[in-house]
């Protein structure tokens, strides 16, 4: 199991036992879209050298699904970043990026991808950060267009790339 304590948090690898904590965790983290527990399953399994999970006093307070990009295994795209009510506001999904981006399965990684609708101004503020903190440019285009892809039933989702990145250290 690969950890990292910090101020009563560690981040760890995920873990079979995560997938239906992981499924509530999301559900409390509005505008998050909520999967299905199966896919939070292989998430926390199928995913786990990409995932990571924090926890405080033996509960899921964050969690972060990504997987490497096929066929550009130099690009991680993060999926989902879900911080819970009691651990907002300490920089945890910072901290999880880094700690994500210092594991061996992404050591080749140079480049972050993740989908934001423009709306969601708390994961801009965190995306526009770790760009800045990396020194790393942060490009937008439209991944899904709210017409084109969601037949109008869901916002557009903007795609970030920030990249290249400095060495994140383990």
């Amino acid at each position: 199991m690969n950890s990292i304590v910090s101020p009563n948090i560690t981040l760890r690898t995920p873990e079979r036992g995560d997938g239906a904590a992981l499924h509530n965790l999301v559900a409390e983290c509005p505008p998050l879209d909520e999967n299905s527990l199966y896919c939070n399953l292989l998430q926390a399994t199928h995913f786990a050298d990409t995932c990571i999970a924090a926890e405080q006093a033996g509960h899921l307070v964050g969690f972060i699904s990504a997987y490497l990009v096929p066929g550009r295994p130099e690009t991680l795209f993060v999926w989902q970043v879900a911080v819970g009510p009691r651990a907002r506001g300490q920089g945890l999904a910072t901290r999880m990026l880094d700690g994500l981006l210092g594991r061996p399965r992404c050591r080749g990684v140079t480049h972050l991808e993740t989908t934001v609708t423009a709306s969601n101004e708390a994961s801009w503020a965190l995306f526009e950060g770790f760009a800045r903190k990396h020194g790393a440019p942060l490009l937008r285009s439209t991944l899904f267009d709210r017409d084109a892809d969601f037949d109008g039933a869901h916002d557009s989702e903007i795609l970030a790339r920030i990249g290249p990145l400095a060495a994140v250290a383990a």
